[in-house]
């Protein structure tokens, strides 16, 4: 018997989550459900796609594997389905602006949908920092943005997360850590680090890591997710980085693995921005409507 659409959307809630409750809970279904759907995918394959420890669900290699094939599968099946869109008629200009990973790690695929939905939608992409991004809204030099949305500080700055990207451990695939039950902060900070320094991302690792008793030992800071990726894998280091970002090989074809970390990590939440004050306009309405549904929130009226 093949596995169902039901059984990967179970355990993708899981991979991300790495608890059956928490995944039962986002899913508002039973554990049980949750559990003997994921049973019954690894029956189906013939492998352990799960570590079951006392702090949760950690994937395996196989399982890592597969959570890549499930995410192809499920954007497969939404790009076949017919979202309940805006008429496809919207006609306009329309500047988004976004940051440096949202341009490079999730928009390029959902912009491609949305000029194939709306072929009269003239879309002015811009891609800058924060900051700039914050000040473009307010001087409404753009229309909308995507973003970090945990970033935004600006309190006339409206915004709606979309996405939650897990963070996790990265390491080597041949370093000592992947044969332990549960690795914390305790452990990472024994190690050297390799700190990725765009989008803020150093000033939000150091916002959980000041949580703790403990801070990185950090022997890189770098711009670049490729360059983090490299020293990673060759065993230069270790870092705590969103799913959103990873890939599990370097350029040099060098393989990475992730872990759960046993301290609590905030998501990478992406998502829109605008400023409180600005009256949408249809292109604008279109492109907030293609994420509400694209990522199952509920749709929300604009003013």
């Amino acid at each position: 018997m093949s596995f169902s659409l039901r059984q990967i959307r179970y355990f993708v809630a899981t991979a991300e989550l790495g608890q059956i409750s928490q995944a039962a809970i986002a899913l508002s279904i039973s554990q049980s459900a949750v559990t003997t759907a994921i049973r019954d995918l690894e029956r189906h394959v013939g492998l352990d796609l799960f570590n079951r420890t006392p702090l949760g669900m950690d994937l395996t290699a196989a399982g890592r594997e597969f959570l890549f094939h499930a995410y192809e599968i499920l954007r497969k099946v939404q790009d076949a389905s017919n979202l309940n869109l805006p008429s496809n008629a919207v006609e306009g200009k329309l500047t988004v602006a976004a940051t440096y990973t949202v341009m490079g790690y999730f928009l390029p695929h959902h912009i491609q949908r949305l000029k194939r939905s709306y072929p009269g939608l003239d879309i002015h992409l811009f891609e800058l920092n924060r900051e700039a991004i914050e000040e473009g809204l307010t001087d409404r030099r753009y229309d909308i943005a995507l973003a970090l949305t945990s970033n935004i500080t600006n309190p006339s700055i409206a915004t709606e997360t979309m996405m939650s990207s897990p963070r996790r451990l990265w390491l080597s695939s041949r370093h000592r850590f992947l044969s332990r039950a549960h690795v914390g902060l305790k452990e990472v900070a024994e190690e050297p680090y390799i700190m990725l320094t765009v989008d803020e991302a150093a000033q939000t690792a150091m916002k959980y890591w000041s949580q703790s008793l403990y801070r990185p030992r950090v022997t890189l800071r770098t711009s670049s997710v490729e360059a983090v990726r490299s020293m990673v894998a060759g065993g230069e280091g270790v870092a705590i980085l969103s799913d959103m970002v990873y890939r599990p090989w370097s350029l040099e074809g060098d393989r990475l693995e992730t872990m759960v970390l046993a301290d609590p990590m905030p998501p990478m939440n992406v998502g829109l921005a605008w400023h409180r004050d600005a009256t949408f306009s249809e292109p604008m309405r279109a492109l907030r409507t293609y994420f509400q549904q694209a990522f199952n929130r509920p749709i929300t009226p604009a003013r």
